[in-house]
């Protein structure tokens, strides 16, 4: 496509010129009628009444007009039609093209009184140019009428013509007058059906460009709501994941400062690491939300290779924790975030429910392109109260979302030995494959 400057016109133009393989419509003077075409439907639109009138006007200059300046019909005529005096007819033009200013507004009404002159013209055997109002009319009726009237429209148009052969059938073959009659009847009906179905296609198609906005401003809300949502998890498994880790440091520490000075120092060190860590994870999951950020931290997010330190810090809160791998762990970075996640948050509970004498043991393993995830720990020691948590169960369920994510499923419960197990699977087919 050749480049196209001069606004928004001419972009439209270049667009169609290139969606549009025939030449004709890219003609310059075709474009200019579309111009001109467009113009005067914004103006029908905008005042209806102007364009009735302007029909008139038009139909007494091209049709009324000749027949008062000669004092009737065409001069070879003469002594085959019948001659009214003046005022007889201007009161048939009259009653044949004022009804065309209610062709919109009572269309069926406009026909039925132009056809009702037309009528009684053709009965005292009188001709007037005027006669086209009647398929300006019929094509009026067609284009903004019911079909049910149109077929009663066609039926009077043919009661009403067949009157005007019968009148002509003195000066001209009864099938040329026929065949002429009808020809104009069809192409004033077909002119109305193509410019309404037209219509109702462009109407059809404005429809759908409203309602693509509309989805495309739901499709914008419902991101909002998921980056919201996905925001909320990471804050979720952030905060309560190092808090827990901290109060249980605290707890320790207190505890050791009397009896184990050496500990309580390392307590308050690991808090210490604990906060700045949770520190830098809130100002990367908050500076997203910026929009004025100048520049983002592009720290990575943590994976697999971490969950190592997360077993770590864990159990310098008290908990004791084994961890073990099986099969080739995945690279995709959005997977590896997620299942670091899950883990945090199994480990979190466990912390929260089971205490700091609880065993845990995380398992990461590969079976079958699926990524099972275990945490299982052997529940709280004798006399261990778990403090009132307030979450009502939302670990849980960022758990279920991260593996949905995934393809995958969450299965939860007690072990035989009175602990709790969370166990996790996740799909690693290519994003692609996976169904939504």
């Amino acid at each position: 496509m050749s480049t196209v400057t001069g606004g928004g016109a001419a972009q439209a133009v270049g667009i169609q010129a290139a969606a549009d393989p025939d030449p004709l419509w890219r003609h310059p003077l075709v474009l200019r009628f579309g111009r001109i075409g467009r113009r005067l439907r914004r103006a029908d639109r905008a005042r209806p009444w102007v364009v009735d009138t302007l029909v008139v006007i038009g139909a007494f200059l091209l049709f009324c007009l000749p027949d008062l300046i000669r004092g009737g019909g065409p001069h070879e005529l003469e002594g085959v039609f019948n001659q009214v005096p003046l005022g007889v007819m201007v009161a048939f033009q009259a009653g044949l093209i004022l009804p065309l200013l209610l062709r919109r507004r009572a269309p069926m009404t406009a026909f039925v009184m132009t056809a009702a002159v037309f009528a009684a013209q053709w009965s005292l055997q009188v001709f007037l140019r005027a006669d086209v109002a009647l398929f300006i009319a019929l094509y009026s009726l067609t284009l903004h009428s019911s079909l049910r009237r149109l077929l009663w429209a066609c039926a009077i148009t043919v009661a009403v013509l067949t009157l005007a052969v019968v009148q002509i059938s003195a000066v001209a073959s009864v099938p040329e007058a026929a065949f002429f009659l009808v020809c104009a009847s069809t192409a004033a009906v077909a002119l109305g059906l193509v410019v309404r179905i037209r219509r109702s296609q462009l109407a059809a198609l404005r429809d759908r460009a409203a309602q693509l906005e509309i989805e495309r401003d739901q499709r914008s809300m419902l991101a909002v709501a998921g980056e919201r949502a996905r925001v909320a998890r990471e804050m979720h498994d952030i905060l309560g994941h190092n808090l827990s880790v901290i109060i249980r440091l605290a707890d320790g520490g207190a505890y050791a400062v009397r009896v184990n000075p050496d500990r309580s120092a390392q307590a308050l060190t690991l808090i210490g690491e604990t906060g700045r860590e949770a520190l830098n994870d809130l100002r990367r999951t908050l500076g997203a939300l910026r929009d004025d950020a100048a520049v983002p931290d592009l720290s990575p997010q943590p994976g697999i290779a971490d969950v190592d330190g997360l077993c770590d810090r864990f159990r310098a809160a008290g908990p004791r924790v084994s961890y073990r791998t099986a099969g080739e762990l995945p690279a995709d970075r959005g997977l590896q975030l997620a299942t670091y996640r899950i883990v945090q948050e199994a480990l979190t509970n466990a912390l929260k429910h089971a205490g700091p004498d609880t065993e845990a043991r995380v398992s990461l393993e590969v079976v079958h392109q699926r990524l099972r995830i275990q945490v299982e720990d052997t529940g709280p020691a004798v006399g261990f109260e778990p403090a009132a948590d307030s979450s009502d169960g939302q670990g849980l369920i960022g758990i279920r979302e991260r593996a949905a994510l995934y393809g995958g499923t969450v299965t939860t419960g007690r072990t035989r030995g009175g602990g709790w197990t969370v166990q996790t699977e996740l799909e690693l087919a290519p994003a692609q494959e996976r169904t939504p």
